[in-house]
């Protein structure tokens, strides 16, 4: 793809946390319009530490870019605040399907949108948008988010995102804690909302097969560096991902070390 379609690069970036935690070894990545991009590997293998990073998180959990560079269609976005990130199109879904219990699904979605500020017929077409996108949320909009089913949160959550009308969502580990059909049906409306809207992902993933059926290109990342890239296709049909993916010392059903 040309310069042009490229939306976001990440340059030989490195993370610390507090003065001494190196998490992340000069990892590089590209994310190309209209393209869903996975990133691979086990628990504490840099995946959530390089979304945060674009997503300028870093400082909550007293952690920074230490060297490197990411791009924002050609412009750096070392100086932004997180809201500002978000106003530029890049909108993370944080692992776990953080939603705020208390509200109720609807008023969930529409924290999303509070930076855009619609007017309330815009408001209300966005809102059906995203349920024409996930109806089962408007089933259950009334219905405090605590109360949901874990897929009905992880939808809320990533309808939430849909809301700032992204051009990249950053999805972090949609799969977690769900039931296989549940995650194939997220799976699928990933994949239509990369076709029909044209929405870019960085997809953070432990579920290898589903991730490279859905990606175009992919990277696998082991305790912070990337060992790995190419087309999902290719590494789908690689007979040594699984290896790779876990440093040739784990097997699928075995645990890996704890999260950073």
């Amino acid at each position: 793809m040309s310069a042009s379609q490229t939306l976001l690069t990440v340059e030989d970036v490195e993370v610390i946390y507090g003065q001494s935690i190196l998490a992340l070894h000069g990892i590089s990545i590209q994310v190309d319009a209209g393209s869903i991009v996975a990133l691979l590997g086990s628990n504490g293998a840099g995946k959530t530490t390089t979304l945060k990073a674009i997503s300028n998180l870093l400082a909550s959990e007293r952690g920074r870019v230490s060297r490197g560079a990411i791009m924002w269609k050609g412009e750096s976005t070392k100086a932004l605040d997180p809201s500002s990130v978000v106003e530029k199109g890049i909108v993370q879904v944080l692992e776990g399907r953080h939603v705020f219990s208390q509200l109720t699904v609807e008023e969930n979605l529409l924290t999303g949108s509070f930076l855009r500020k619609l007017s309330r017929p815009q408001t209300a077409d966005e809102l059906e948008r995203i349920y024409a996108w996930f109806p089962r949320l408007k089933e259950k909009r009334r219905v405090k988010a605590g109360l949901a089913s874990g897929g009905e949160q992880q939808m809320v959550a990533i309808g939430r995102a849909l809301m700032t009308r992204p051009t990249l969502v950053l999805l972090d580990e949609p799969s977690m804690g769900l039931a296989p059909i549940i995650v194939q049906e997220i799976f699928e409306i990933v994949k239509s909302l990369n076709e029909k809207e044209n929405v870019s992902f960085l997809l953070a993933e432990q579920n290898i097969a589903m991730a490279l059926k859905c990606a175009t290109h992919a990277y696998v990342l082991e305790t912070g560096r990337v060992v790995r890239s190419g087309p999902a296709a290719e590494l789908l049909a690689s007979d040594d991902l699984t290896d790779l993916y876990f440093g040739g010392a784990k097997t699928l059903g075995d645990d890996v070390p704890a999260a950073q």
